[in-house]
């Protein structure tokens, strides 16, 4: 995200997708729901979760 949560953290884990859009703070796990527009317009960069190939 482009500006930080109170806690110091600039991760955010997806946790559900639609018209409204569900995060998940990494640092305190604090869940935010967002509408999709306001969140596109927020983000800075994606990262993608890592695939384990086991």
């Amino acid at each position: 995200m482009k500006k930080e949560h109170p806690c110091g953290e600039r991760h955010f884990e997806v946790i559900r997708v639609g018209s409204d859009v569900r995060i998940r703070c990494a640092g305190c796990s604090h869940e935010l729901t967002l509408g999709r527009v306001k969140l596109e317009r927020m983000v800075k960069n994606i990262i993608p979760k890592e695939k384990n190939n086991q």
